[in-house]
């Protein structure tokens, strides 16, 4: 059986020679825009310096890899959040940004843009939304999942 990390070295590989890599995801933290479980993610290379919305695939602290949207840069220190996340936060340093975060795929197989401007407007609209988060996602848990 090959592990998660050899399986993730091997997709960052990749991806660094310009292949776009389909990757499964699992957890919470990116609710609503992706879900863990039954969504993928189309990594790819970034094309330009990172900015804050993008989605990303980071080596956080402790060595740790995390799919979580840019909150903040400070020259180059990156602090992520999950969408889905209430508080807390990841760091990391630019060059620990392994790829973007270019296409969500719903267990159905339809893909979605997190570039479009729809997405980008939703997105920021949900972090304004963070005092509010928390009965936000529990409504959406059980109405959606």
């Amino acid at each position: 059986m090959v592990s998660d990390e050899v399986i993730l070295s091997e997709a960052v590989r990749l991806v660094n020679e310009g292949v776009a890599v389909t990757f499964p995801v699992n957890g919470r933290s990116m609710l609503p825009f992706i879900v863990g479980g039954s969504d993928s993610v189309i990594l790819e290379k970034p094309t330009q310096s990172p900015k804050v919305g993008d989605v990303v695939l980071a080596e956080v602290e402790g060595g740790r890899h995390v799919v979580h949207r840019i909150v903040k840069i400070e020259s180059e220190r990156v602090s992520l959040m999950g969408d889905g996340n209430l508080a807390g936060r990841e760091h990391c340093r630019v060059e620990q940004i392994k790829a973007k975060v270019a296409y969500v795929v719903s267990a159905s197989g339809k893909k979605s843009s997190l570039d479009g401007f729809r997405s980008r407007l939703f997105a920021k609209i949900w972090f304004e939304l963070l005092p509010f988060r928390r009965w936000l996602l529990a409504i959406y848990r059980r109405v959606f999942l």
